[in-house]
C-alpha cells in the first residue's frame, strides 16, 4: 500500500512531463492520480486504526494480568496470615503464571505500540504528500488548459494565412470591386442621360423664347 503510494508520487513528482507528451489528457490523469492516492490515504486509515485497536487491547489484557499478579500476591499474603499454606502456595504459582503472561504481553504490546506510531507517521507523511501533490496538480492543470488555448488560438491564426482563406478573401474582394464599377458605371449613363435631356429641355425653352421675341417685335413694329 505505502509502496504504491510512493510510486504514485514520484509520478506526480516528475510534472507528469511524458503524459504531457503522450495522447492522455493531462488533466484527467491527474485527477486519476489523486483519486488513486486518496484511496490508498484510505486504506492506510484504516490499518492504523486497526493497529491502534490491537494496541489498546494488549494493553488492556497486559493491565489485567498486572492486576491479577497483585491480586495473587494480595491472597498469598491473607492466605498466609491465616494459617492456609496450601493455598498462599496456590495463590503463588497463578500469580507465577499470570506474570508470564503479563511479560509476554508487554513485549507484544510494546511492539504493537511502536509499530502504531510508525503508522501514524507514515500516514501524516502521506497527507502531507497528498496536500503538496494537490497543490501541483492545480498547478499543472492550469499549464495544461493555457497550453490547449495556446494552441488553439495558434491554430486559429495559421488558418487566416492559409492558400484557401487568402483566396477566399482575394475572390471576395475582387467582387466588391466590380460591385463598386457597375454602381460607378450606372451612375455616369445616369448622368449622361440626364445631360442629354437637360440639352433637350434648353433647346425647347430656348424655342420658346424666341417666339415670344418674335410676337413682341411684331407689335412694336421693328419688323
Amino acid at each position: 500500500m505505502f509502496k504504491m503510494f510512493k510510486r504514485v508520487k514520484t509520478i506526480m513528482s516528475s510534472e507528469l512531463n511524458a503524459l504531457l507528451d503522450k495522447a492522455e489528457d493531462p488533466v484527467k490523469m491527474l485527477d486519476q492520480f489523486m483519486r488513486d492516492m486518496a484511496e490508498d490515504i484510505r486504506e492506510a486509515e484504516a490499518a492504523v486504526a486497526k493497529q491502534m485497536a490491537n494496541e489498546k487491547m494488549l494493553h488492556k489484557k497486559l493491565n489485567d494480568a498486572n492486576k491479577l499478579v497483585e491480586k495473587r500476591q494480595s491472597q498469598a499474603v491473607k492466605a498466609l496470615e491465616a494459617g492456609n499454606e496450601d493455598l498462599a502456595r496456590r495463590a503463588l504459582e497463578d500469580k507465577k503464571l499470570h506474570e508470564s503472561q503479563a511479560q509476554t504481553l508487554e513485549a507484544s504490546w510494546q511492539r504493537a505500540k511502536a509499530d502504531a506510531e510508525e503508522l501514524k507517521v507514515k500516514l501524516q507523511e502521506m497527507k502531507n504528500e497528498y496536500q503538496e501533490m494537490d497543490l501541483k496538480r492545480e498547478g499543472l492543470k492550469a499549464r495544461a488548459e493555457t497550453a490547449k488555448t495556446k494552441t488553439k488560438i495558434n491554430r486559429s491564426l495559421s488558418s487566416l494565412g492559409s492558400d484557401t482563406s487568402k483566396q477566399g478573401f482575394e475572390r471576395m474582394e475582387e467582387k466588391v470591386l466590380r460591385y463598386e464599377a457597375e454602381a460607378e458605371t450606372s451612375e455616369d449613363l445616369r448622368s449622361s442621360n440626364r445631360s442629354l435631356d437637360d440639352e433637350f429641355e434648353a433647346l425647347e425653352t430656348k424655342s420658346d423664347v424666341d417666339v415670344e421675341l418674335e410676337e413682341l417685335k411684331k407689335k412694336l413694329g421693328k419688323e
